[in-house]
C-alpha cells in the first residue's frame, strides 16, 4: 500500500515536472518571437528613416557644395577677359547702351531697342529726339530728350505708351511699376509731371523757386503711388535742401498739395535722391539720409562724413561712397553700406577712374583703358587694361559684361 502511494507521487511530481517545463518551454518561445518581432520593427523603420534621410543627406551635400562653389566664384580673381560677341558695325558715338532685365537696352537720337547678349535685335522703335538719355529700372525704362519734349516709356517687350510735354524736360525717372515722373522747365516756373506707363498724366505739380525751391531730383516708390523730389532753394544767403514725399493714393487726397511729409535741412546740398527697394535714400553733400515708410516716409537714419564726397553709387542692397586719400600710394577710399545704414566694409585704391556704378550686384570701375570689377563684399575680381577707347562697360548677367569700344561692342566673360 505504501509503495502504491510513492508511486502515485512520483507520477503526480513528473506530471508537474513536464508541465512546468513545457511552460517554461512556451514562455521562452514567446520571448525569443517577440524579439524577433521588435528586431523586424526596428528594421523597417530603420529602412523607413533611410529612405526619408538619403534624400536629405544627397541635397544637404549639394547644397553645401553649391554654396562652396559659390562661395569660390564669388571670390575668385580673373586675369584676362574672353570675347564671346563682337559687332563691329555699331555706331558707338551716337549710341547708348544700359542693361534692361538681363538684356541690353540701346538707344540713339532716331531709333531705340532691345538687343540679347549674342547682341541681336529683338524689337526696335523708331523716334525722332536731339538728346536722349535714359532711366531703367529692372525691366521698365524711360528714354527723354533731355532740352527737348519727347518722351517714351517701355520694358523688356516693347515700347508702352508716349508723350509730348508742354515744356522742356529737365529729367525723367521710372519705377518698377512702370510709373514715371519728369521735372519740366516752363522758365519762371517748374513741373513735375507723373506719368502711367502708357504715357498718361496721372497728376502735375507746378513749384516755384522760392516755395518749395527748385527741384534738384525725383524719384518714384516700388508701389509707384509715392514720389520723392529733393528741393533747393536759398534762405538768408544759404543754400537750403527740401525733401518732399508726395502720395497719389488714398492716404495723399487729403493732404496739401499730397505731401504726406517733408524735411528740410539747412545748409546743406541734395543732388541726388532714389528709392532703393522699400527705402528712400537722398545723397548729401555731407552723407547720406534714409528714410522708410510706403505710403508715409520717415527719416530713419542719417548718415554724416567728415571728407569730401567725391563719387556715389547705389543698388537696393548698397551705398557707395568715395572719397579723396592724402595718401599717394591709394587716391581713394571707398565705403559701402547696406541700406538701412550700417558699414559693409572700406577699401583704400588707386584706380583712376572716371566712371563708378553698381552694375548687378558688382561694383564696375573704368576710364579710357582700364577695368576694374569688384564684388559685392569689395574684392577684386579683375582689374586690367583694354585695346581702344572705353566707351562704357556694365555687367548683365552672370560672368557677361558689355564693353562698348570706339571700335565697336563687345560681349566679354572674365577668365
Amino acid at each position: 500500500m505504501a509503495n502504491t502511494f510513492k508511486n502515485i507521487r512520483k507520477k503526480l511530481r513528473r506530471k508537474r515536472l513536464l508541465a512546468e517545463k513545457k511552460h517554461l518551454e512556451k514562455a521562452q518561445a514567446g520571448k525569443t518571437g517577440s524579439s524577433a518581432s521588435r528586431k523586424r520593427k526596428i528594421k523597417a523603420v530603420i529602412r523607413k528613416q533611410k529612405k526619408v534621410l538619403r534624400p536629405l543627406a544627397v541635397a544637404m551635400a549639394v547644397a553645401i557644395l553649391g554654396g562652396l562653389i559659390f562661395i569660390f566664384l564669388q571670390n575668385r580673381s580673373y586675369s584676362d577677359y574672353k570675347i564671346v560677341t563682337t559687332s563691329e558695325r555699331e555706331d558707338t558715338v551716337s549710341t547708348q547702351y544700359v542693361e534692361l532685365a538681363g538684356k541690353i537696352l540701346r538707344f540713339s537720337s532716331d531709333e531705340v531697342s532691345v538687343v540679347n547678349s549674342k547682341l541681336e535685335t529683338i524689337w526696335s522703335e523708331s523716334y525722332d529726339m536731339q538728346n536722349p538719355v535714359a532711366d531703367v529700372c529692372e525691366d521698365k525704362a524711360v528714354i527723354a530728350d533731355k532740352d527737348g519734349t519727347s518722351m517714351y516709356f517701355l520694358d523688356k517687350d516693347g515700347v508702352t505708351g508716349s508723350v509730348t510735354t508742354s515744356y522742356s524736360i529737365v529729367k525723367a525717372r521710372v519705377s518698377r511699376s512702370g510709373m514715371a515722373a519728369a521735372i519740366l522747365d516752363g522758365g519762371d516756373h517748374t513741373w513735375i509731371n507723373f506719368y502711367n506707363l502708357d504715357g498718361s498724366l496721372i497728376a502735375e505739380n507746378q513749384t516755384n523757386i522760392q516755395d518749395p525751391g527748385y527741384p534738384m531730383d525725383v524719384s518714384i516708390a516700388d508701389n509707384g503711388v509715392v514720389m520723392m523730389v529733393a528741393y533747393q532753394y536759398v534762405d538768408s544767403g544759404e543754400t537750403t535742401s527740401y525733401v518732399a514725399f508726395y502720395n497719389f493714393g488714398e492716404v495723399g487726397q487729403n493732404e496739401e498739395d499730397r505731401i504726406v511729409s517733408g524735411y528740410t535741412y539747412d545748409g546743406i546740398v541734395v543732388p541726388q535722391i532714389q528709392y532703393l527697394g522699400s527705402r528712400a535714400l537722398a545723397i548729401r553733400d555731407d552723407g547720406f539720409t534714409l528714410y522708410s515708410g510706403r505710403q508715409i516716409p520717415k527719416e530713419s537714419k542719417t548718415i554724416k562724413i567728415e571728407k569730401e564726397i567725391v563719387s556715389t553709387f547705389y543698388d537696393d542692397d548698397n551705398i557707395g561712397l568715395v572719397f579723396k586719400n592724402d595718401s599717394k600710394d591709394k587716391l581713394y577710399s571707398m565705403e559701402v553700406y547696406s541700406t538701412d545704414g550700417k558699414l559693409k566694409f572700406h577699401r583704400d585704391f588707386s584706380i583712376p577712374y572716371t566712371n563708378i556704378r553698381m552694375s548687378d550686384g558688382y561694383i564696375i570701375m573704368y576710364n579710357s583703358s582700364q577695368l576694374c570689377v569688384l564684388n559685392g563684399s569689395g574684392t577684386e575680381k579683375y582689374y586690367g587694361t583694354v585695346d581702344g577707347t572705353v566707351k562704357d562697360f556694365f555687367k548683365f548677367g552672370w560672368n557677361k559684361y558689355l564693353l562698348v569700344l570706339d571700335t565697336g561692342v563687345n560681349v566679354i566673360k572674365l577668365t
